[in-house]
């Protein structure tokens, strides 16, 4: 999970937005090195803020304010991609797994519950937004990922926020304490 998120942290430090991870565009070689692939999707981003399509990313892990038709976004589109996958690894199965886009926000409500302006402020602007949504109340993370730790828990709901503006950057992911133990082990924290 490091690894990918300093792949992460590099592309974003170079103003690109990956815009599809998902399991299958992470090459691992013999020596466990991770590389991200498929970068056929992926956008340059900056100034003036950019409007782009919301057909991104692979369905299970498109972030909510994509599925609801946000067409402003930034690197935080490839935070939830990444917190699925770290799910998925931890794991072993998908954690999000619908079959349409409306389908799949409502997998996501049922286990983090469903958004309201108290939790995602604009939520009710987006285009695909309804204030109908079946309302669900969230279920906690570790019942559903039972082998992450408390730290494990707390980086996978930061990086499954919400709000695209409150979810945690690369780099401040890896800088979370869940990483922590990798240092010690490895003699640094580049691994």
């Amino acid at each position: 999970m490091y690894q990918l998120l300093k792949g992460v942290a590099y592309c974003h430090e170079h103003r690109v937005l990956h815009r599809d991870l998902k399991p299958q565009n992470l090459l691992i070689n013999k020596k466990g090195d991770l590389k991200l692939g498929d970068f056929g999707l992926a956008r340059a981003f900056g100034i003036p803020v950019r409007s782009y399509s919301h057909e991104v990313v692979t369905l299970w892990y498109r972030a909510p304010d994509v599925l609801m038709g946000s067409k402003q976004y930034s690197t935080s589109i490839d935070i939830w991609s990444s917190g699925c996958i770290f799910a998925e690894m931890a794991s072993g199965r998908p954690l999000f797994t619908g079959s349409s886009v409306r389908d799949q926000l409502l997998k996501i409500f049922k286990i983090l519950g469903t958004p309201t302006e108290e939790s995602w402020t604009g939520v009710s602007t987006l285009p695909e937004y309804r204030p109908d949504f079946p309302t669900f109340k969230p279920i906690p993370l570790e019942t559903l990922v039972p082998k992450l730790d408390a730290d494990g828990i707390d980086l996978l709901n930061r990086l499954l926020t919400y709000d695209p503006d409150k979810r945690i950057s690369a780099e401040e992911a890896l800088a979370h304490p869940y990483f922590e133990e990798l240092g010690k082990h490895t003699g640094s924290s580049d691994s």
